[in-house]
């Protein structure tokens, strides 16, 4: 009896490890290759509970999801001569399970392969182009010619590319700085343009307000000449009819004109006799028009006046 349980526990336990090595599950975001001896037999693509032969067959699971690729940056000459800083990315998924084992075997060697090839189609498409298509519009028609030239040489490693697309594209650090450069000396050449220009026009506006300013003086000048000459004869025409009127006027009007002249009180010391020619209106002496107005009358004859001590 003891015999007989002990070859059933024996069976149970042989019968499961049997099952374990014969049954192995494929969910929904796998693939499968059964392989015999190293030899693909066949390839499960729907989930569920599946059976290979126990000992004989094994199991290659393979993702059937959209995976991600990140080569590293590559630094690309464009068709320009720039140089840039390319970081890209790609999604792709194993299409063909038997044809990715035979190619690449695992999924580290076919992103190996990839990276190459990703980076060898960034240096063959932007090599055509130049830094401001890759900066526009043209981006889009750039990616797609990526992607096909990606894509063709994917396909013998069983993989499709789903997308690929250029996540940043920088100048290196060196030609930055060169650019900067170049900018800055630009812009100060402008500045230094701008300057001498404002400089010019604030040395026009200043000779024209000079040129017009002296117009305006050379004009009043003229003006007030004009007018001068205009007082200066109405003056005379009223002296000539004033004169005619009485001959001892003119006299009269040129001595007042003298004693004004020189009698103005800047300190000047005359010595002059008080009964002289040019006081002859003070002491009555000077003529008197026939039937015009009379001379002042004399005043009295003041007292002789000593010489200044020099």
């Amino acid at each position: 009896m003891k015999r007989t349980l002990a070859i059933a526990g024996i069976a149970i336990v042989a019968l499961g490890v049997v099952a374990s090595s014969a049954l192995f599950t494929v969910n929904e975001a796998q693939q499968a290759l059964v392989l015999q001896f190293g030899e693909p037999r066949r390839m499960i693509q729907d989930p569920g509970l599946k059976v290979k032969i126990p000992f004989i067959q094994e199991v290659r699971l393979l993702d059937r999801r959209v995976l991600d690729l990140d080569p590293p940056v590559e630094q690309v000459i464009l068709a320009d001569q720039k140089r840039l800083d390319v970081d890209a990315f790609a999604r792709y998924r194993i299409q063909d399970p038997l044809r990715f084992y035979q190619t690449a075997g695992t999924e580290a060697v076919a992103e190996t392969r990839l990276n190459s090839i990703v980076n060898s189609s960034l240096r063959r498409v932007l090599g055509n182009v130049t830094v401001l298509a890759v900066l526009s519009d043209e981006r889009a028609r750039i990616m797609t010619d990526i992607k096909g030239q990606v894509n063709d040489e994917a396909k013998r490693f069983g993989i499709e590319i789903v997308d690929v697309r250029i996540r940043r594209a920088d100048l290196p650090e060196e030609t930055s700085q060169s650019i900067f450069a170049r900018m800055r000396s630009e812009r100060e050449r402008e500045a230094s343009e701008a300057r001498a220009q404002g400089q010019e026009q604030s040395q026009q506006i200043k000779s024209r307000a000079e040129r017009e300013r002296t117009v305006i003086i050379a004009e009043a000048q003229r003006d007030a000449q004009i007018l001068r000459g205009e007082g200066d004869n109405n003056a005379l025409k009223l002296i000539a009819e004033a004169t005619s009127q009485d001959p001892g006027f003119y006299g009269f009007y040129r001595s007042l004109e003298a004693y004004r002249k020189s009698l103005n009180g800047n300190d000047t010391t005359m010595v002059l006799s008080p009964t002289g020619e040019f006081f002859r209106y003070f002491n009555g002496t000077g003529p008197q028009s026939a039937g015009g107005p009379s001379a002042p009358a004399a005043a009295p004859a003041p007292a002789p006046v000593p010489a200044p001590v020099q």
